[in-house]
This record gives structure tokens, sequence and C-alpha cells, in this order.
């Protein structure tokens, strides 16, 4: 039975990415903050539900000595906040904080780097590992301006998933930067195109068809290629 460990598990992209994989016969390594608060998760079979905060480091170093899981052969990084109020006007030029921005970062982008560090020791050999990013991460798509901190945040977890891609190539681990679209999750708001069951089966067919020379790039839950 495949393996998949899936932080931010208790809702959203995470809870929908849960369903899918469990109702396909998968070991699901499940995560979030408060694994008793997550009652949506705790009713899905084959799932393991594990403590982790992914902007607290000694909940990651946790995680990595976790026995309850074994082996991995796919990690799917989903943890993520947007930020401030869920509202674009919370981080505008003239509304921006430094301390949330701060905040963003520990959570978008340092926490997927950290937590693929601790679980590298658990991966199968070819086993991949997807990190959400956003089209509002896209640099060449920015025509809007604004939404300083998730923009900027969730570009850099681009470029920390092209470097785990050149670092882990040797071992033959495959890394995915992976746009789940405009979705109707608590982030995206009610009027959002896609919704979760959409998202997540496009994103599982592009990681599902990955093969090594994929490795390092960023790619649309409909498995286009996504503008940096």
């Amino acid at each position: 039975m495949p393996a998949v460990f899936i932080s931010g598990a208790n809702r959203g992209l995470g809870l929908e990415f849960a369903r899918q994989y469990a109702g396909d016969g998968w070991q699901v390594i499940a995560a979030c903050r408060e694994p008793h608060r997550a009652d949506a998760l705790q009713k899905i079979a084959n799932v393991t539900i594990v403590p982790l905060d992914v902007a607290d480091t000694a909940s990651i170093a946790a995680l990595g000595a976790n026995r309850d899981f074994g082996k991995l052969d796919l990690v799917i990084n989903n943890a993520g906040i947007f930020g401030g109020s869920l509202s674009d006007e919370s981080q505008t030029l003239d509304a921006m904080d430094g301390a949330e921005w701060l905040k963003i970062f520990q959570v978008n982008t340092i926490g997927p780097f950290e937590v693929t560090r601790a679980l590298l020791p658990r991966l199968n050999p070819g086993a991949k590992i997807g990190i959400i990013s956003s089209q509002l991460a896209s640099i060449a798509g920015n025509a809007s301006g604004g939404i300083y901190g998730y923009r900027s945040a969730k570009a850099a977890v681009n470029m920390v998933g092209r470097s785990l891609a050149v670092d882990l190539k040797a071992q033959g681990f495959i890394v995915l930067l992976l746009d789940p679209g405009w979705v109707q999750t608590d982030m995206g708001g009610a009027s959002a195109p896609l919704q979760p069951s959409q998202s997540i089966a496009g994103l599982r067919r592009a990681i599902d068809g990955a093969e090594p020379e994929a490795s390092g790039r960023f790619l649309t839950w409909d498995g286009r290629e996504a503008s940096w």
C-alpha cells in the first residue's frame, strides 16, 4: 500500500487530498495543528492523524521522530496561510504589516522546506514531493499588484522547490511546485470557479504522471506549465 503524507489536512485542499488518496487505497498520514478538532478528517478510513505546526521548529522535529508511520512514497506540503484577514485589503501597499509578513513566510516558505527535510529519511526510492504554490506566485502574471505577503512567500517557496529538485536529484526524488487554481475553500472563497474535488483530482494526475525530468517544474492543476 503506497503511503502519502499531507500537511494542513484538516480542511480545504488538504482534506480533499486525504479523502481522495484514502479512497484509492493509500495509507494517508494526515497532519494538522489540532488533531482532536479535525472532525472531518477523523471520519476518513485509512488515515493516521499526527500533530504538526509547520511554524514551530520543535513540532517539525517531533514529526521527524514520530513512529506512528513509516516509509513514504509522496509528501504533499499543503499547509499554508493567506495572512491578515483573508482579504486583499490587508496586504496592500499601505496596510501590509511587517510582522504578519514574517508569519506568512514562516508558514508558507520555511515550513515546507523544514517539513521536507525532516521527512527525507522516511522517503522510499523514487518518492515525490509536492509543494502547493499559487497562481499568485507568478511574477510574469502579476498585473494587479498588492497581496505582498502571500505573493512573495509563494514565489519564494517556488525557489525553495527548485533548489530541492537540484539537491535531491541524485537521490532520485521528484519535486513539484503545484498551482491548485482558484478553489472554493476558506481562502479561495465561494466565488472561486473550482471545486476542491476538481482541483485535487487534477493535481493528483499531474503528480502521478511526473517523470524525473519534471522535477523542479511549476505545474497547474490541469497539467499545464505555470508561468514563473
